[in-house]
């Protein structure tokens, strides 16, 4: 199941939801993407596809200085699963893939 495209991400943490855009992208048949939320963009690393099992790490600034890695089973256009920081609980994300209706809306 392809997971290539642009995701809308809610990410329940402690200090409130946040949310995020990220874009997996498939180059020379390796998993690449970005994220984009909180005024920043960020990469991501370590993307990996293991059956309907997706795994990647980013870090982030803002609202704090964070590695987070995330864990999320996708269901077609839906996703779900955990962001974890560190010491800290994980963190519950949900996500939909962008329609191209959306994507040029």
């Amino acid at each position: 199941m392809p997971v290539e495209g642009t995701w809308n991400l809610s990410i329940s943490t402690p200090i409130g939801t946040m949310q995020a855009v990220g874009e997996l992208r498939r180059h020379d048949g390796v998993l690449t993407g970005t994220a984009h939320g909180a005024g920043e963009e960020v990469p991501l690393h370590d993307v990996v596809l293991d059956g309907d099992r997706l795994t990647w790490k980013q870090a982030i600034t803002k609202p704090l200085r964070l590695n987070l890695a995330f864990d999320v089973t996708v269901d077609d256009d839906t996703l779900q699963g955990t962001s974890k920081a560190g010491r800290l609980p994980a963190s519950k994300v949900t996500g939909e893939r962008q329609t191209t209706a959306e994507y040029q809306a």
